[in-house]
């Protein structure tokens, strides 16, 4: 079976995927823009071989990386990077070389426009916020007509509403709006890019975490409990902490897994986001029930997968590859289930613990800890502490002491 990996080397942690499927006896063969020697000796290890293209975002590079690998090693089985940036590049290249075991490009936008997710919501019975799609006007108009037709929008929902892009991760050039000012500020800094302009919605964050096989089903199941906003953590600069549950509600089990079929979701690994309303939203629910707030086709970011490991006693790496070369589960681990939480730390703040003291409480709970890169600054922070945690008290008192400031 040969399998391309795409930037293999980004997140650190990827090389986890590459190493199971070559343990599950895979070509594993690796496309990035990093040096071979900067690759980490994991990786290495696990890649049948690797090709550097100078940069990936060079269609017609990534093209011919691909024909190498097929010209030497015959048909490729299977294109993918689990990463939300080159989603769309991984379908166009699995449409171009006939991969049929991934998404392809005329399918691609429903999982990655945000504006088009809502028809799969209604088609699975799934409640979402009311959303409004300003398109990226003609090179040459100007954004009257789309500032008219925003603001019909906000006659029916109301202030505040959420702007964001309509093709986005995380949260970049995200926008809370609460008056006509504001409003007004937001289309004088206009970028070129299409966005959408959602109704407020009160809640908590929860995700259905799952990997899913060729029919949609799910081989592993988990939920993420994060804060109300990332948008809010990014914009001014609060530290991030959020944790993996040990178990998941029903209703987000059976939301979670209506949404894989209404969304097509077929042989992935997959994090969708619903909010947990703490604040009754007429049309949409009262308190306690869940609203669907995007889906995202690839794995949860940063370390996520790691902390679902630690928190289930499993290792989503080998479920993925197992769903990849046998779509099953080939070895169920039967094993105990914990929080894991994570607390992240900023070089702009003091703190009333130091990182001594954070051990010498908690060491032998603790199960990560690691500076982190400076693009996962703005989300995540430069400091991150990952630790097991008996149930959901225990996990906020390790963050109330990992991130109290002096």
């Amino acid at each position: 079976m040969n399998v391309i990996f795409i930037s293999p080397q980004f997140p650190s942690n990827y090389w986890n995927f590459c190493d199971r499927l070559r343990r599950n006896g895979v070509n594993v063969l690796g496309i990035g823009d990093a040096p071979y020697d900067g690759l980490s000796q994991q990786l290495k290890n696990a890649l049948t071989e690797y090709y550097r293209v100078g940069s990936m975002e060079d269609y017609d590079q990534m093209l011919r990386a691909v024909a190498f690998f097929t010209f030497k090693y015959g048909k490729i089985d299977w294109i993918e990077s689990n990463n939300e940036y080159w989603l769309g590049q991984d379908a166009r290249l699995r449409t171009d070389f006939h991969v049929t075991t991934g998404v392809n490009a005329d399918e691609i936008a429903r999982f990655r426009r945000k504006s088009e997710m809502k028809a799969c919501y209604a088609a699975g019975n799934i409640p979402s916020a009311r959303c409004h799609l300003i398109p990226l006007p003609a090179e040459g108009e100007v954004l009257a007509k789309e500032k008219e037709e925003a603001a019909a929008f906000l006659k029916k929902v109301g202030y505040p509403v959420i702007v964001k892009p309509d093709i986005g991760v995380g949260a970049c050039d995200t926008w809370k709006l609460k008056n006509e000012e504001e409003f007004d500020a937001f289309f004088a800094a206009y970028h070129p890019v299409d966005y959408v302009m959602e109704e407020f919605v009160t809640g908590d964050i929860r995700s259905y975490d799952a990997i899913c096989d060729s029919h949609g089903e799910p081989l592993f199941e988990s939920m993420t409990m994060w804060p109300p906003s990332i948008m809010d953590i990014v914009n001014e600069k609060l530290d991030l902490a959020y944790y993996v549950a040990a178990e998941m509600p029903e209703e987000l089990r059976k939301l979670g897994r209506a949404a894989l079929k209404s969304f097509g979701v077929k042989s992935r690994f997959v994090h969708l986001e619903f909010f947990q309303l703490t604040k009754a939203k007429k049309g949409l629910g009262k308190v306690g029930d869940f609203v669907g707030l995007e889906v995202n086709m690839r794995p949860a970011g940063a370390n996520t997968p790691d902390m679902m490991n630690y928190a289930h006693s499993l290792d989503v790496y080998q479920i993925w590859a197992d769903m990849v070369t046998a779509d099953r589960r080939l070895f169920p681990e039967p094993g105990q289930d914990h929080f894991c939480v994570y607390a992240g730390r900023r070089d702009i703040y003091s703190y009333v613990h130091t990182h001594e003291e954070i051990f010498a409480k908690y060491g032998n709970e603790i199960v990560m800890c690691e500076r982190l890169p400076e693009m996962s600054v703005p989300q995540m922070g430069n400091q991150m502490y990952m630790a097991h945690a008996a149930d959901e008290a225990a996990a906020k008192e390790f963050i109330e002491f990992v991130q109290a400031r002096s």
